[in-house]
């Protein structure tokens, strides 16, 4: 199965894959939708994997679950690696790119996908300077996003 260096959260009944390089702010979005769902902003959430995700096609879906070896593990800035409660499995419905190149104001609509082991999903280009969770707020609490 392969393995990307990814982190992915739980929503409801559907991950967030989070892609971007080193630094960019995986963790520390991943964080954010945790939070958001325990303070009710949003459903049910929970980590699957922080870092090293492994990603396989099952019957048309994009399926992740965590490194093994580091299963419930998060990496928390300032405070270093942390244990959170996690989901082994969870079937993808989002793929967001952080510090994306091709992030516009206005993206255009073949932008607005994204293809993990061959199956295509939705996609949000995040740019390294914008805001990622206004960004995925928007996307998953508006009627016109599709998600």
């Amino acid at each position: 199965m392969p393995t990307i260096h990814a982190s992915a959260v739980l929503i409801g009944a559907r991950a967030v894959l989070i892609r971007g390089a080193a630094g960019s702010g995986k963790s520390s979005l991943a964080l954010a939708v945790i939070q958001a769902g325990q303070n009710g902003t949003f459903p049910f959430t929970r980590l699957v994997g922080d870092d090293r995700m492994h990603v396989e096609a099952a019957h048309g879906r994009l399926l992740v679950r965590p490194a093994e070896t580091l299963a419930g593990l998060i990496e928390v800035r300032g405070l270093g690696i942390r244990r959170v409660p996690f989901e082994r499995l969870a079937a993808v419905g989002l793929v967001i790119d952080l510090g994306a190149v091709d992030a516009e104001r206005l993206p255009a609509p073949d932008s607005a996908v994204a293809e993990v082991a061959g199956i295509t999903l939705p996609r949000l280009g995040v740019a390294a300077c914008a805001d990622a969770f206004g960004v995925l707020f928007a996307a998953l609490r508006t009627a016109e996003s599709g998600i």
